[in-house]
């Protein structure tokens, strides 16, 4: 049973940093792609960033290219989002998500998913 748990999440200030954790479990982790996504209030849910298990590239929406980070903890299976510079139109809730093999951007590519942790961004 494949499960990604988030956490991380709260509230900060505009130009704060945070860093949101997703805890994989049930896959074969070299075999998959893991990706954040985020939906704020009112809107499509949307990528955020993406990496390969196996090799560890990373790809980004460009909204958040040069201000978030995505890394891997194979020991802890985990993927970890580092969030700097962080803006109020950040605010929304994360989501973790998973698929095999191929790098993907679009929701209905994905076929596991996090419960999701709110992230909100002063001004």
């Amino acid at each position: 049973q494949v499960q990604l748990v988030e956490s991380g999440g709260g509230l900060v200030q505009a130009g704060d940093s945070l860093r949101l954790s997703c805890a994989a479990s049930g896959l074969t982790f070299s075999s998959y792609v893991l990706a954040w996504f985020r939906q704020a209030p009112g809107k499509e849910r949307e990528f955020v960033g993406g990496i390969s298990w196996s090799s560890g590239s990373t790809y980004y929406a460009d909204s958040v290219k040069g201000r978030f980070t995505i890394s891997r903890e194979n020991a802890k299976n985990t993927v970890y989002l580092q969030m700097n510079s962080l803006k109020p139109e950040d605010t929304a809730v994360y989501y973790c998500a998973a698929k095999l093999t191929k790098r993907g951007i679009m929701v209905y590519e994905y076929d596991y998913w996090g419960q999701g942790t709110q992230v909100t961004v002063s001004s």
